[in-house]
């Protein structure tokens, strides 16, 4: 389960991981290069599923994961573990559910994303560390202000009790994901944990996915295609199965051994087999 706020976490491992050696305030400068920082050190990625694993969510797995062992996460570990370090840093941020928009259509899918509300001088703003490629850089006010973060502007307006993520595409406006601003219980994200890392349709089962920001860059790969989306240039190759691993260790800085598999790839029963836990993953 998701820890209480008295839980044990090691602010300087977490510090050291993201190469932060600045003051710590709890003002939006502060937070702002929380945010980036956490961002340019620690990937998006679902590998843990990939490899026949299981995502858990208590800070002792999170802080061995993606701190002691330099891996990354998705949106309930990312998230998780950057709400940790807020706290850890005098922050109050409140953990909320979000519903993912982007690319749906008029699919209506299931609030399986985590975000952050980080009170901060006298305003309300969005933090959210896991999103992936296509997420905010910075913490975004809720006052429907357009920001221009990295070639890409984003905005976040009200829709009744909703409040909607959008980034502006061509003439208009796209969603990224709905949320409720409104405090939400750690058993809820460990149902959205367990749905979006186990079930057969979840795209973090069907697909390899590390996405990474690093030198004003947004590296990509979803399975074999390597993206990099940098201002407005958008660079897109095919790999081959023997380069993703070299990749993943050299561009994402992710400990992957050579011989690891992938379910998406190479199978299930591989996958499964690396899992057990004779051998480290």
């Amino acid at each position: 389960m998701i820890e209480p706020v008295d839980t044990e976490f090691d602010l300087d491992a977490y510090l050291r991981r993201l190469g932060y050696g600045a003051p710590l305030r709890t003002d939006l400068a502060t937070l702002t290069a929380l945010h980036r920082a956490h961002l340019d050190a620690i990937p998006f990625e679902n590998l843990e599923i990939q490899m026949g694993g299981a995502i858990r969510l208590d800070l002792a797995t999170l802080q061995a994961k993606m701190i002691a062992r330099h891996r990354g996460g998705y949106c309930f570990e990312q998230n998780t573990l950057f709400a940790a370090a807020l706290r850890a840093a005098g922050y109050v941020p409140l953990t909320c559910e979000a519903r993912v928009r982007q690319g749906s259509g008029s699919a209506l899918r299931p609030r399986t994303h985590m975000v952050l509300l980080v009170p901060c001088q006298e305003r309300m703003w969005l933090a959210d560390v896991g999103f992936g490629g296509d997420g905010i850089l910075e913490p975004l006010t809720l006052d429907g202000t357009p920001v221009d973060q990295a070639g890409h502007t984003y905005r976040i307006v009200s829709n009744g009790t909703l409040h909607l993520l959008q980034r502006a595409a061509g003439a208009g406006w796209e969603d990224l994901y709905a949320f409720l601003p409104e405090p939400v219980h750690p058993i809820d994200f460990e149902v959205g944990n367990w749905f979006t890392s186990t079930h057969p349709e979840s795209p973090f089962v069907k697909n390899v996915t590390a996405q990474r920001l690093t030198a004003g860059a947004r590296h990509i790969v979803r399975n074999l295609t390597y993206t990099i989306m940098r201002g407005g240039t958008v660079q897109t190759r095919e790999i081959t199965r023997a380069e993703l691993v070299p990749l993943l260790r050299v561009t994402f800085g992710l400990d992957i051994r050579d011989d690891v598999s992938f379910r998406a790839l190479d199978g299930d029963s591989q996958a499964e087999r690396l899992s057990q836990p004779s051998r480290r993953l």
